[in-house]
């Protein structure tokens, strides 16, 4: 996994959308998105509709391999 695709996994504590997370990582919110695609896909994080907002939250698998990184 590459640096930013971990800081948005690392950066899903708590809930958020694409334009809150390119805005506290200062990244492109298009970047974010496509990050957050992979990321689902590979099963790391999952999406929920809130309002008019979608926000990403880690998975299990997410959190996993998150402590697993930071044990190295």
């Amino acid at each position: 996994m590459g640096r930013s695709r971990a800081r948005l996994l690392a950066a899903l504590e708590t809930p958020a959308s694409t334009t809150q997370l390119a805005k506290s990582l200062d990244m492109a919110v298009g970047a974010v998105g496509d990050h957050l695609t992979v990321l689902r896909r590979a099963g790391l994080l999952r999406r929920a509709r809130s309002g008019r907002s979608v926000l990403y939250h880690r998975t299990a698998l997410g959190d996993s391999l998150l402590r697993a990184q930071e044990d190295l």
